[in-house]
């Protein structure tokens, strides 16, 4: 996609938007209490199942700067008689490409502005002071639709730098039997969590799988509240000569699209193999930093 037809579809999304000027929470508008009641009505099996990959402490390629985990106070073998306690206290960036996290609509500047005009200037020096992840303080609950792209190619991952098509989402809704609509959650599985479970991490910020920006149209058309990926959901290297991360672009700046990265959906994926059911409860609960510009996040789903 060139850089001039990249911003024409911007700009056809951005102006799609149904709320007005001071709308903060963007996509999650979708999302009504109605529609949270019809996810808790997916659940048949009382099935709890992580979609967060565990956080590591070790250096990868993926990882340069990975999560500090630090045991504080004097060790417990010291402990004598009486109470004693186990401390420790955990540092971590929260934008990389290896642990599970949450973009909020203050995360992507494009030309100066985040979501709905708001000026990059409010995020400043102690943090944002709009449009943080603080907008989803009480969580973001609803029914999460999984599409598993590699089981629609019969492959177990597409290759770095492979892109999903909207001809991948449709057939992945038709052989999975679902439909993505209004106000759901929707994650999208590339395999990337799969493939580096069995070759090992490699350089995910140059080289990964992720969604073709031509999907953005269906995607907006469908009303989804949340999108998700087991990958950046941005494909590696760019598809959009001069922009870098244009599904981020087009989904939280453009539409208010909260995104969900580097998710894990190996357990997910079985046991909704298992019960050929492909949708489910989500259970989404960001940390409450109200002026933080994403979050880690451990999703549950509930089938």
């Amino acid at each position: 996609m060139t850089e001039a037809e990249f911003r024409l579809l911007y700009e056809q999304l951005r102006n799609q938007r149904p709320w007005g000027l001071d709308d903060r929470r963007g996509a999650l508008n979708y999302l009504t209490s109605a529609g949270t009641v019809a996810g808790a009505g997916e659940v048949r099996l009382g099935r709890a199942v992580s979609l967060a990959a565990p956080v590591e402490g070790r250096v990868t390629p993926d990882d340069p700067e990975p999560a500090r985990h630090q045991m504080k106070g004097p060790p417990a073998a010291e402990a004598g008689r009486g109470v004693a306690f186990g401390m420790d206290r955990i540092e971590m960036n929260i934008h990389g490409n290896a642990d599970s996290h949450l973009d909020a609509l203050c995360h992507v500047i494009f030309d100066g502005e985040l979501y709905n005009g708001v000026p990059a200037d409010t995020i400043t020096e102690s943090g944002a002071t709009e449009l943080s992840v603080g907008v989803a303080a009480d969580g973001i609950v609803g029914r999460g639709v999984l599409l598993d792209v590699p089981r629609s190619r019969g492959v177990a991952w597409l290759d770095p730098g492979d892109h999903v098509t909207i001809g991948d989402l449709l057939a992945a809704e038709r052989d999975q039997g679902v439909h993505v609509g209004r106000g759901d959650i929707l994650l999208v599985r590339v395999g990337h969590r799969q493939r580096r479970e069995v070759r090992g991490p490699w350089d995910a910020a140059a080289l990964r799988a992720g969604l073709h920006p031509e999907v953005m149209p269906l995607l907006a058309e469908r009303q989804i509240a949340v999108l998700g990926s087991d990958g950046n959901n941005d494909t590696a290297p760019s598809l959009t000569d001069g922009v870098a991360f244009p599904i981020h672009v087009l989904a939280i700046n453009a539409l208010g699209v909260m995104l969900l990265d580097y998710l894990q959906f190996d357990d997910l994926v079985r046991i909704c193999g298992e019960a050929a059911r492909w949708t489910f409860l989500c259970v989404i609960a960001p940390l409450r930093l109200p002026t933080a510009t994403g979050s880690p996040i451990n999703p549950i789903a509930v089938l």
